[in-house]
Protein backbone atom coordinates (compact mmCIF):
# COMPACT_ATOMS: atom_id res chain seq x y z
CA UNK A 1 0.00 0.00 0.00
CA UNK A 2 1.39 3.36 -1.03
CA UNK A 3 1.76 5.87 1.84
CA UNK A 4 -0.42 8.95 1.65
CA UNK A 5 0.99 12.43 1.20
CA UNK A 6 0.49 13.16 4.92
CA UNK A 7 2.32 9.97 5.92
CA UNK A 8 5.25 10.88 3.67
CA UNK A 9 5.31 14.44 5.05
CA UNK A 10 5.21 13.06 8.60
CA UNK A 11 8.15 10.73 7.91
CA UNK A 12 10.08 13.53 6.24
CA UNK A 13 9.48 15.88 9.19
CA UNK A 14 10.56 13.23 11.67
CA UNK A 15 13.79 12.66 9.73
CA UNK A 16 14.53 16.39 9.89
CA UNK A 17 14.15 16.54 13.69
CA UNK A 18 17.88 16.08 14.49
CA UNK A 19 18.95 18.87 12.11
CA UNK A 20 16.13 21.10 13.28
CA UNK A 21 17.04 20.60 16.92
CA UNK A 22 20.69 21.36 16.20
CA UNK A 23 19.62 24.62 14.58
CA UNK A 24 17.36 25.35 17.56
CA UNK A 25 20.33 24.83 19.88
CA UNK A 26 22.36 27.22 17.72
CA UNK A 27 19.62 29.82 18.12
CA UNK A 28 19.49 29.24 21.89
CA UNK A 29 23.24 29.77 22.00
CA UNK A 30 23.13 33.17 20.33
CA UNK A 31 19.98 34.63 21.90
CA UNK A 32 20.97 37.62 24.02
CA UNK A 33 20.52 36.94 27.71
CA UNK A 34 20.55 39.88 30.15
CA UNK A 35 23.28 38.33 32.31
CA UNK A 36 26.64 40.10 32.30
CA UNK A 37 29.32 37.99 30.65
CA UNK A 38 26.92 35.20 29.64
CA UNK A 39 27.69 35.55 25.92
CA UNK A 40 31.31 34.58 26.57
CA UNK A 41 30.45 31.39 28.48
CA UNK A 42 27.22 30.15 26.89
CA UNK A 43 27.27 26.34 26.87
CA UNK A 44 27.92 24.63 23.54
CA UNK A 45 24.48 23.02 23.30
CA UNK A 46 24.87 22.20 19.62
CA UNK A 47 28.08 20.28 20.39
CA UNK A 48 26.14 18.10 22.82
CA UNK A 49 23.43 17.51 20.21
CA UNK A 50 25.92 16.65 17.48
CA UNK A 51 27.67 14.21 19.81
CA UNK A 52 24.34 12.60 20.75
CA UNK A 53 23.17 12.11 17.17
CA UNK A 54 26.60 10.90 16.03
CA UNK A 55 26.49 8.20 18.68
CA UNK A 56 22.81 7.20 18.38
CA UNK A 57 21.67 7.97 14.80
CA UNK A 58 24.52 9.22 12.58
CA UNK A 59 22.47 8.65 9.42
CA UNK A 60 19.95 11.24 10.60
CA UNK A 61 22.64 13.91 10.97
CA UNK A 62 25.12 13.43 8.12
CA UNK A 63 28.41 15.36 8.02
CA UNK A 64 27.08 17.79 5.39
CA UNK A 65 24.30 18.84 7.77
CA UNK A 66 26.79 19.16 10.64
CA UNK A 67 28.92 21.40 8.40
CA UNK A 68 25.90 23.56 7.52
CA UNK A 69 24.89 23.85 11.18
CA UNK A 70 28.45 24.89 12.02
CA UNK A 71 28.38 27.60 9.36
CA UNK A 72 25.08 28.92 10.70
CA UNK A 73 26.65 28.99 14.16
CA UNK A 74 29.63 30.94 12.82
CA UNK A 75 27.41 33.45 11.01
CA UNK A 76 25.13 34.06 13.98
CA UNK A 77 27.83 34.10 16.66
CA UNK A 78 30.38 36.22 14.81
CA UNK A 79 33.06 33.55 15.06
CA UNK A 80 35.62 33.21 12.27
CA UNK A 81 33.90 31.58 9.30
CA UNK A 82 34.43 27.84 9.38
CA UNK A 83 35.50 27.59 13.02
CA UNK A 84 32.21 26.13 14.26
CA UNK A 85 31.94 23.87 11.23
CA UNK A 86 35.43 22.43 11.79
CA UNK A 87 34.87 21.96 15.52
CA UNK A 88 31.48 20.28 15.06
CA UNK A 89 32.77 18.06 12.24
CA UNK A 90 35.75 17.00 14.35
CA UNK A 91 33.50 16.17 17.31
CA UNK A 92 31.10 14.34 14.99
CA UNK A 93 33.95 12.34 13.50
CA UNK A 94 35.31 11.29 16.88
CA UNK A 95 31.87 10.39 18.24
CA UNK A 96 30.80 8.49 15.12
CA UNK A 97 34.09 6.59 14.98
CA UNK A 98 33.59 5.47 18.59
CA UNK A 99 29.92 4.60 18.11
CA UNK A 100 30.52 0.88 18.60
CA UNK A 101 32.31 1.58 21.87
CA UNK A 102 29.40 3.68 23.17
CA UNK A 103 26.74 1.19 22.07
CA UNK A 104 24.96 -0.39 25.06
CA UNK A 105 27.15 1.53 27.55
CA UNK A 106 25.79 3.27 30.62
CA UNK A 107 24.95 6.95 30.55
CA UNK A 108 27.96 7.67 32.78
CA UNK A 109 30.32 6.06 30.26
CA UNK A 110 28.82 7.98 27.35
CA UNK A 111 28.97 11.18 29.38
CA UNK A 112 32.64 10.50 30.14
CA UNK A 113 33.20 10.18 26.40
CA UNK A 114 31.45 13.50 25.89
CA UNK A 115 33.64 15.10 28.55
CA UNK A 116 36.71 14.14 26.51
CA UNK A 117 35.21 15.16 23.16
CA UNK A 118 34.02 18.49 24.58
CA UNK A 119 37.48 19.18 26.00
CA UNK A 120 39.10 18.48 22.64
CA UNK A 121 36.45 20.59 20.87
CA UNK A 122 37.03 23.50 23.28
CA UNK A 123 40.77 23.37 22.74
CA UNK A 124 40.29 23.18 18.97
CA UNK A 125 37.85 26.12 18.95
CA UNK A 126 40.23 28.21 21.03
CA UNK A 127 43.20 27.31 18.81
CA UNK A 128 41.26 28.07 15.62
CA UNK A 129 40.17 31.45 16.98
CA UNK A 130 43.79 32.18 17.88
CA UNK A 131 45.03 31.27 14.40
CA UNK A 132 42.20 33.08 12.60
CA UNK A 133 42.59 36.21 14.68
CA UNK A 134 38.95 36.08 15.69
CA UNK A 135 37.46 36.88 19.08
CA UNK A 136 39.46 34.92 21.62
CA UNK A 137 37.86 33.84 24.87
CA UNK A 138 39.98 34.45 27.93
CA UNK A 139 41.21 31.08 29.28
CA UNK A 140 38.99 31.35 32.38
CA UNK A 141 35.89 31.95 30.25
CA UNK A 142 36.81 29.05 27.94
CA UNK A 143 37.18 26.71 30.94
CA UNK A 144 33.88 27.90 32.40
CA UNK A 145 32.15 27.42 29.03
CA UNK A 146 33.54 23.89 28.85
CA UNK A 147 32.34 23.10 32.38
CA UNK A 148 28.87 24.50 31.63
CA UNK A 149 28.72 22.42 28.45
CA UNK A 150 29.60 19.25 30.36
CA UNK A 151 27.09 20.15 33.08
CA UNK A 152 24.15 20.65 30.69
CA UNK A 153 24.86 17.47 28.70
CA UNK A 154 22.46 15.33 30.81
CA UNK A 155 19.62 17.80 30.19
CA UNK A 156 20.34 17.95 26.45
CA UNK A 157 20.50 14.15 26.32
CA UNK A 158 17.21 13.85 28.20
CA UNK A 159 15.51 16.11 25.64
CA UNK A 160 17.10 14.31 22.69
CA UNK A 161 16.17 10.86 24.01
CA UNK A 162 12.57 12.03 24.08
CA UNK A 163 12.85 13.25 20.51
CA UNK A 164 14.60 10.03 19.47
CA UNK A 165 11.35 8.16 20.10
CA UNK A 166 9.71 10.24 17.37
CA UNK A 167 12.34 9.35 14.77
CA UNK A 168 11.36 6.62 12.31
CA UNK A 169 12.67 3.19 13.34
CA UNK A 170 14.17 2.39 9.95
CA UNK A 171 16.33 5.52 10.05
Amino acid sequence: MKPTLWQRLDTWARRLLPAGLCLAFVLLSVVPVPVPGYAAVVPMLVLAAVFFWAVHHPRLLPPAVVFAVGLVLDILSGAPMGQGAVVLLAAYGVAASQRRFFHEKSFAQVWAGFVIVALLASILAWALALVAGGPLLPPRAAVFQYLLTVAVYPLVTWVLHGVQRLVPAEA
